[in-house]
């Protein structure tokens, strides 16, 4: 039976979080601003990706990703981005009616490297 790989199985978690804070601050944000939220998440998660690739690769930086087999306590630390969205999709909650561009900007950050951590990991998976 396969495994499935703890690095997609991270972004997977990091992703119902993510939609989460979307939801919230639509919401709970001043109205009419949910289109914007969507697609400032979207240009965000998208022009990450390419962006922090080509910036690692011009400063000669190799991250490896998130979670690592040989290292069970990346597990725990790579957790804390789930948890981080959770927490944050609760702040529209106590400060409603309020621009929220920027808690979806950073929520849409740690969901692409959450991503990125997958691609790498499977890009480093032996076939």
């Amino acid at each position: 039976m396969n495994r499935v790989e703890p690095n997609l199985l991270l972004a997977l978690a990091t992703a119902f979080p993510f939609a989460l804070v979307l939801m919230t601050a639509s919401i709970y944000g001043p109205e009419g601003l949910w289109l914007r939220y969507v697609i400032m998440s979207a240009v965000v998660i998208l022009a990450f990706l390419p962006m922090n690739a080509l910036l690692s690769k011009r400063l000669g930086l190799s991250r490896p990703p998130m979670i690592l087999p040989d290292a069970p306590s990346t597990l725990v630390w790579a957790g804390l981005f789930p948890l981080m969205n959770m927490i944050m999709a609760l702040i529209p909650l106590f400060w409603p009616g309020r621009d929220l561009g920027l808690l979806v900007i950073i929520a849409a950050i740690w969901f692409a490297l959450t991503i990125e951590s997958a691609i790498k990991a499977h890009k480093l998976k032996p076939r």
